[in-house]
């Protein structure tokens, strides 16, 4: 058990004597708590710290008080650690003052065969009434009009008192036991005393102009101490009327928190039924009134109408206390007060909050249904149903507004996103008040959809038709292949590659004859194509995006080889010798007969293969003509005159049809 020290003499409660300890065990340190009271003499004994903490004492221990610490209030013996009054002594009001606890705190060192430990003590200093209450002044003079209703307090001077608890002032009244007046003691509400003379019956100044009174204060302790102070109650004449409020000493009156500056809250009107200045009423806020409230107020000092100077607020605050007195000008003032409380009417005057914190930003266009988006938190200051609030989502069917829970509500997705069609919703968030008439807050809302690779490049055209002249150089630019990826970043970088084939009759790959560059798409022919070995070459290009896994797309490239004039003709019947042909003709030969048909090919088409033939330089003389386009050579000339064996020279020209065109000759 723990001892308890009272009145400053020890007391046994059972074991241990001294002063009330506890010992807490602290990380690797002792805390003691002990308790004393004030005014014990010095030198007397608080507690043992050996005895308390069981520590074995030898030659080598000793206790020491550290240096921080006023060692003229506390000693500490340094064989075994006791605590004893200092010589300055203890006196709680000087140590602490009015605090409700008073309490002392050092540190205790403890050395014993080179260990030490620390201790941390706390003495708490008991108070003891060693005050006894005080009024301010010995002669308290107060004047009451002879008139004044029976229930007037008149505000005391209250006495002091430096103790605290029940030693501190307990009570204040009058010696005289039938006297026609009250002493009442009460507590306010932020703990300070207050002391009003009440006043019991009616005065008549004629029969007693004035009393006095002795004032008795007394405090609570065992013994009680007291004091007292002369009371000289003045009785004044005439004024026997004070005034009179007609909403009686309290008036509730209701404020809506939009009413302009200006407005009239109530007409107080105090009325005193004596003439001149003893009913002459005069208005002003009492002494109890906040300051916040006088700002916000306005009293008429002469007409008592209480108006509205400044703008209110029920979310800041819904009711003020108004102490209002009324005083008359007459001689020795009589006066009323009446207390008015305004309550603040809520109005609708608060558009809802809206806050949005993005769950997912961007959102994936793989998403999938019921996705979560954002979440949308609403709030309204107002109160009742000026402050509930429903919200509502605009703006596209792909969203929804889910429930959350009490003011807040979720985003979440409604349909597949696709970015490639719709990359960006603007959405509109409405939360309305149910108030009347409601107010609203409207609130955009972006929501932007991440990019996937769930598109394929695509070719322009899913095939390309090129044409080529024959005999092109290596390396000719032929044309380019476009596929577009919708899909952003890697997803929509797109490259180009050849599908490897084989070339048809001609053989060989197809990567032998022609190039694709995988970044632009353009193709370029790797060597010199022959129309007369192959008219068209089929290559397929395929298009890559960069996305994981990768997506693709192939488009058909057809390229033809358009024909050059690049073949002469070449004479096939009469095969020639040397350069020449032979034609026998009869000499007994008709006139446009044909002797011959000269028959000729060119490799080329069209154009470059069309054959076209003459005879020139005829000797002796024109006697054979050719067909342009058959070749037949007939005989336009009369044979029978010329000998047998004449020769007739002619030169025979092959013409194809390009340009230029291309010939072959011979003797005929």
């Amino acid at each position: 058990m723990s001892p308890v020290r009272q009145g400053g003499s020890p007391f046994l409660f059972p074991l241990q004597l001294f002063s009330l300890c506890w010992v807490l065990s602290v990380a690797q340190s002792k805390t003691v708590r002990y308790s004393t009271f004030e005014e014990d003499a010095p030198g007397t004994v608080i507690g043992t710290l050996a005895e308390d903490l069981h520590m074995k004492v030898s030659g080598d221990t000793s206790f020491r008080l550290m240096k921080q610490f006023n060692s003229s209030l506390l000693r500490v013996r340094e064989g075994d650690g006791q605590l004893t009054v200092g010589d300055a002594g203890l006196d709680r009001e000087q140590l602490c003052g009015q605090a409700p606890q008073c309490v002392l705190a050092f540190d205790v060192v403890s050395f014993s065969q080179e260990q030490f430990r620390l201790v941390h003590v706390e003495v708490e200093v008991r108070d003891v009434n060693d005050h006894a209450p005080r009024f301010p002044r010995a002669q308290i003079p107060v004047e009451v009009s002879e008139g004044a209703a029976v229930g007037t307090r008149i505000p005391l001077e209250v006495p002091v008192d430096e103790d605290v608890g029940a030693n501190g002032l307990q009570s204040v009244r009058l010696a005289e036991p039938h006297s026609p007046f009250r002493v009442e003691l009460q507590t306010r509400a932020d703990g300070a005393q207050c002391a009003d003379l009440v006043l019991l019956q009616e005065l008549d100044r004629e029969s007693q102009a004035a009393y006095s009174l002795e004032l008795v204060a007394q405090d609570g302790g065992r013994p009680p101490r007291s004091a007292t102070a002369a009371l000289s109650v003045r009785v004044l004449d005439a004024n026997d009327h004070s005034p009179v409020f007609p909403q009686g000493a309290v008036a509730e009156v209701e404020l809506a928190e939009d009413a302009p500056v200006g407005s009239l809250l109530l007409d107080l009107d105090a009325a005193d039924p004596d003439e001149g200045p003893n009913g002459d009423v005069i208005f002003s806020f009492g002494a109890r009134t906040p300051p916040e409230a006088r700002r916000l107020f306005r009293l008429d000092p002469r007409s008592g109408r209480l108006t509205l100077a400044g703008p209110v607020d029920y979310e800041r605050q819904d009711t003020y206390e108004l102490d209002i007195r009324a005083q008359d000008r007459g001689p020795g003032p009589r006066s009323a007060t009446c207390k008015v409380i305004v309550r603040i009417r809520d109005v609708n005057d608060n558009a809802p909050d809206i806050s949005i914190t993005p769950l997912a930003a961007p959102v994936p266009e793989g998403a999938a249904r019921e996705s979560l988006v954002a979440l949308v938190s609403t709030s309204d200051r107002d109160s009742g149903a000026n402050g509930q609030v429903r919200c509502a989502l605009y703006g596209h069917e792909h969203f929804r507004l889910q429930p959350a829970y009490a003011g807040s509500y979720l985003v979440v997705t409604a349909a597949s996103l696709d970015r490639e069609r719709i990359a960006e919703y603007n959405l509109t968030l409405v939360a309305e008040d149910r108030g009347a008439p409601p107010l609203r807050t409207v609130r955009p809302y972006t929501v932007r959809v991440g990019d996937e690779n769930d598109n394929a490049p695509l070719f322009t055209r899913p095939v390309y038709e090129v044409s080529v002249r024959e005999n092109n150089p290596p390396g000719a630019y032929l044309a380019t292949v476009a596929a577009r990826d919708p899909d952003l970043g890697r997803n929509g970088q797109v490259t180009y590659r050849l599908l490897e084939a084989e070339v048809g009759r001609a053989g060989g790959a197809v990567s032998t004859y022609v190039s694709v560059d995988p970044a632009t798409g353009a193709i370029y022919a790797l060597r010199s194509f022959d129309y007369e070995t192959l008219r068209q070459l089929d290559v397929r290009i395929q298009a890559s995006d960069g996305g994981s896994p990768q997506l693709s797309s192939s488009a058909l490239v057809q390229v033809r080889v358009l024909d050059q004039n690049d073949h002469a003709p070449v004479l096939v019947h009469p095969a020639p010798a040397n350069g020449s042909l032979e034609v026998a003709v009869p000499g007994r030969t008709a006139k446009d007969t044909t002797v011959a048909r000269v028959q000729a090919r060119d490799a080329d088409e069209g154009a470059n293969g069309e054959l076209v033939f003459d005879l020139q330089q005829q000797e002796p003389r024109e006697a054979f003509a050719i067909g342009r386009r058959t070749g037949e050579i007939v005989l336009t000339g009369d044979l029978s005159q010329e000998p047998p064996g004449r020769v007739f020279k002619a030169l025979l020209v092959i013409s194809d049809g390009g340009r230029p065109p291309l010939t072959t000759t011979a003797t005929v």
